[in-house]
């Protein structure tokens, strides 16, 4: 009955987590979670305004599917401000958020057997939407000795080893890792990649605005005018303006790549919300909640040394986003307690989600098995309850 690509996919573990974790709570447990990437602070009130003056102004019909000509023309204006790169409004295309943008990307450019080069640890949903795509994804695995970070001469090899590659995707700063390329790291991966023209890059920098100093953020668009041509950017309002359910993300690239992308949009979900797109124009023309960010680069020197303290766990400090991602194979093989074995990161997260109430992510979802994802969008005092409870529950 069910289609075979539907049956090549898993569901989202960040989400799967999330869920069992919602269903506890709503039976009564004292649920701590370091599940979803989701900012606990509220969307600005001046963006929250604009949304609510475009309702009552009666925005509230069809737009053009790939975005109001006003939140175009203000990511324009974000780009060249910010990451001073020039794009025209057809070359971007406003989506449901970042997630909807990555699948019109990998929707428009794969045919069937295309291999596209996923560095790991990566974001769940990367390989799952390249196989909805008839494509297959190839990793490279970045460990956390090496900053979680490929190396040129890995994705030299790769290159060399996969002639299908028509993509790869670069994701800086990291979810789950928090690692962030350095602009030399990044200029070096271009320089192996002039080798190979017809590869794609796509460049997901939804959390671009979460880089702890002395840490920069750049963009492998901004190597050459070439590269600009085959750097398909995704960007997101969920991280940086705590709009995750807002729905808002965009993709900049060539205009033969935005059409489309635009083509692919206008026959599934048409256009974005017509006035949360109004806010997004608020958002990119207002300013940045720079207290936010600061708060994140505290908590993350926080979470690190408070993991530094659990057995079987080591932790290296998160240069940007807001998850911390320590090895846990430490403790594989131990018993927990009479009747549990730690054999995975999995056994590990469903055991300290019964065992501490504690809700964290497996690695296995980002092609990283010795590992859980934290994320720290939660206070200081929850972080330090949450830790306390792991260590009640873990043998000493």
């Amino acid at each position: 009955m069910l289609s075979e690509r539907i049956n090549r996919i898993q569901p989202s573990p960040t989400l799967t987590i999330s869920a069992k974790a919602k269903a506890m709570r709503a039976a009564g447990e004292d649920v701590i979670s370091f599940d979803v990437g989701e900012p606990d602070f509220d969307t600005p009130e001046h963006i929250k305004e604009a949304c609510i003056r475009a309702l009552r102004d009666g925005d509230t019909k069809y737009t053009a599917a790939a975005g109001t000509p006003q939140l175009r023309e203000a990511i324009c204006r974000k780009l060249k401000r910010e990451n001073k790169l020039e794009y025209a409004p057809d070359q971007i295309v406003v989506s449901c958020g970042g997630k909807h943008s990555l699948y019109n990307i990998f929707q428009s450019i794969l045919n069937p057997g295309d291999e596209v080069i996923i560095p790991a640890p990566y974001w769940v949903s990367y390989p799952d939407q390249v196989l909805l795509a008839d494509g297959v994804p190839v990793f490279i695995q970045a460990s956390q000795e090496q900053g979680f970070k490929i190396t040129p001469q890995q994705l030299a090899d790769c290159l060399k080893a996969h002639p299908r590659a028509k993509a790869i995707v670069i994701n800086s700063p990291s979810n789950p890792t928090g690692a962030v390329y350095p602009p030399a790291a990044l200029r070096e991966l271009c320089q192996v990649l002039e080798n190979y023209p017809n590869v794609l890059i796509i460049s997901d920098e939804v959390y671009e605005h979460m880089v702890y100093a002395p840490n920069q953020q750049w963009s492998v668009a901004s190597y050459n005018e070439e590269f600009q041509a085959r750097t398909i950017l995704v960007h997101s309002f969920s991280k940086t303006y705590s709009m995750t359910g807002w729905r808002l993300g965009w993709t900049s690239s060539s205009k033969e790549l935005a059409s489309a992308m635009a083509k692919l949009q206008s026959q599934s979900t048409s256009n974005p919300t017509s006035f949360a797109q109004a806010g997004g124009v608020a958002a990119l023309d207002g300013p940045i909640n720079t207290d936010m960010l600061g708060e994140f680069e505290h908590r993350g020197k926080v979470i690190r040394e408070l993991l530094k303290d659990v057995p079987g766990f080591t932790c290296i400090r998160p240069e940007g986003a807001f998850y911390a991602f320590p090895k846990v194979d430490g403790i594989f093989g131990v018993m927990v307690d009479r009747n549990t074995q730690i054999n995975s990161a999995s056994d590990l997260a469903a055991y300290l989600l019964r065992a501490a109430k504690v809700a964290v992510v497996p690695g296995e979802g980002f092609g990283a098995p010795a590992h859980l994802r934290f994320s720290y969008a939660t206070s200081e005092h929850l972080m330090k309850e949450g830790i306390n409870r792991i260590l009640q529950v873990l043998p000493e």
